[in-house]
């Protein structure tokens, strides 16, 4: 059961569209099921001889008392609205049972408390069969405003209730470190205009996917700005510094003017506060510069992964709460690297995971810096290394499900179940990709003599681990792993007790194919030794410092990413 409390100036305009056929003629029978007063709430739905302008007028009686008594100034934002909807799925509720739910809602928010007499008139409109919409005008009979703080919340806990008590799909409760839901209007809008996702979602998937890529806050500006969305910055007087700023999507206009939203309205971690904490200024000699070695990038980001998993079992909430949103940033970047059919699973995974991302604990974004930059390293990329990019994901969908468990850990539910969500578009990914290249790894194994040596070496390096690692259906294209290890020159029996020795292999549920990738992910290490020099030694190398727009892959605006399911092409990549 899903309540949205919002609040209004205009009484009779929502009595209007309350009691109309809505926006698309989707209302039918609207009535008042619930009200501060049956007797004495007339229904427009019900009795022919009401009118919108007499509810309008019951509703507004103690308003207009308190205004004449303010000399004609009507209290701002006086109008009070709740929309209460059942899950899907759920069976319907009767009339006699909506009325309950609105009675309990109301009381709970403080709007009519339960025996107050000088409380708030109130409604309960129901023109639908899976919700009712409560209205109510928020002046007591006694002149007071009603005490309404965190409203919204407490609603939320008493369907909590509700939902229990009547049986109803149980909803995770919320912790305020939501983003803002896009409106009714909002979603209307979108799809009069054949867009699948409104205006507010799709900027605020772009600003996490340039704030994943980028290294400062002016780069940030850059970026949005040539992917065609419109910045409007917010000036302090006394330090001329940026103190906020807007986005407004291309074509999304409302009387020809452009609509905005504030960074802190498309998501808490995207108001100007939270993005310097993750992108703090640095001067162009400081930032890093492109790796020698292009795979290096993939190597960086699938090891800051490997650390981040053990820090969620460290004990430091702020720390693991900096790699959660630093996680986030990751699999942004890792979509926009990745090539082939599974590059839309982790387009995905990364949307779903921004819920995931941030909590009540306040985050340490400097202890994950090394994730927060290896990542980056990815927009930079100039190609995507096969097994390295497969090897980063399976990484990657390990970390979610740890993120989950921690956040469940901490009840926290919403974001539980995104970062279920997004382990299950990892998974579906991994899967994807990985299939064709451990079969093809298996078609190349090594001859069969080598294949008993490299059992040998097995069962000498890590027995206890043996008998399952020698069982798993990917133990033939490890195999094919290994030779390709000795070849670099390693040798395998002790490259695998060293492989071992860096996390442990017992929670593993394909022991071989763990091995395989944890292999996949060590450098070469003949050509690691024949190529030792600087990073960034190298002229013709291009300087990762500050994205332009001609460095970051876009479309034109008709065809960007809203106008479809997966937003994919409007995702800022800089390249190198």
């Amino acid at each position: 059961m899903v309540p949205d409390v919002s609040t209004g100036s205009d009484t009779r305009g929502l009595i209007v569209y309350l009691f109309g056929p809505g926006r698309r003629d989707e209302h039918t029978d609207p009535h008042i099921v619930a009200a501060w007063d049956m007797a004495g709430a007339p229904d427009p739905g019900r009795d022919p001889e009401a009118t919108y302008t007499q509810l309008a007028r019951r509703l507004d009686h103690h308003v207009d008392l308190r205004t004449r008594e303010l000399g004609g100034h009507k209290p701002p934002q006086h109008v009070w609205h709740c929309p209460v909807r059942t899950a899907p799925g759920d069976r319907y509720l009767t009339d006699t049972e909506w009325a309950e739910v609105a009675r309990r809602i109301v009381a709970a928010t403080g709007i009519a408390p339960e025996g107050d007499e000088k409380a708030c008139r109130w409604i309960a409109v129901r023109h639908a069969d899976d919700h009712i919409h409560i209205m109510a005008t928020t002046v007591r009979a006694d002149g007071r405003r009603p005490r309404t703080h965190r409203d919204g919340q407490r609603a939320q806990q008493e369907c909590r209730k509700i939902e229990a008590e009547f049986g109803l799909r149980r909803l995770k409760s919320g912790d305020l470190t939501a983003p803002p839901t896009p409106t009714g209007a909002e979603r209307a809008k979108a799809q009069r205009q054949g867009q699948q996702v409104t205006a507010r979602q799709w900027l605020r998937e772009q600003a996490y996917a340039v704030a994943a890529a980028v290294r400062t806050v002016e780069d940030y500006f850059t970026v949005l700005q040539s992917l065609g969305i419109q910045v409007k910055t917010r000036i302090g007087p006394e330090t001329g510094d940026v103190i906020g700023y807007s986005l407004a999507a291309p074509g999304d206009t409302a009387q020809d003017e452009p609509v905005w939203y504030g960074g802190s309205k498309l998501a808490p971690d995207l108001s100007i506060n939270r993005l310097r904490e993750r992108l703090p200024t640095q001067n162009v000699a400081d930032r890093p510069q492109h790796v020698a070695d292009p795979d290096e990038a993939w190597r960086h980001t699938t090891s800051a992964l490997h650390t981040a998993h053990t820090i969620l079992n460290s004990g430091d909430e702020a720390a693991a709460q900096g790699h959660l949103a630093a996680f986030g940033d990751a699999l942004y970047n890792v979509a926009s690297a990745t090539s082939g059919p599974h590059r839309a699973e982790l387009h995905a995974a990364a949307r779903a995971f921004d819920r995931a991302r941030r909590s009540t604990v306040r985050a340490d974004h400097q202890a994950a810096t090394a994730l927060r930059e290896a990542a980056k390293e990815l927009a930079y990329a100039s190609h995507e290394p096969g097994g390295l990019a497969i090897a980063l994901v399976f990484a990657a969908l390990h970390l979610a499900r740890a993120a989950a468990k921690w956040h469940e850990q901490r009840g926290h539910q919403q974001q539980v179940a995104a970062a279920e969500e997004a382990f299950r578009h990892l998974q579906a990914g991994y899967q994807r990709a990985a299939k064709p290249v451990l079969a093809d790894l298996a078609r190349r194994a090594p001859r069969a003599t080598t294949i008993r040596r490299y059992e040998d070496d097995l069962r000498a390096a890590i027995p206890d681990h043996a008998d399952r690692i020698l069982t798993d259906p990917s133990w033939i294209a490890l195999t094919t792993t290994l030779a390709r290890a000795e070849t670099a020159g390693h040798n395998p029996r002790r490259f695998l007790a060293e492989v071992v020795a860096h996390r442990e292999l017992d929670t593993a549920e394909h022991p071989a194919e763990v091995l395989n990738w944890r292999i996949t992910t060590q450098p070469n290490k003949r050509a690691r030794a024949a190529r030792r020099r600087p990073i960034g030694a190298t002229s013709s190398q291009p300087s990762a410092s500050t994205p332009s727009a001609t460095a970051v892959r876009t479309t034109q605006p008709e065809e960007r990413g809203r106008h479809g399911s997966r937003p994919e092409t409007g995702h800022a990549r800089p390249r190198s």
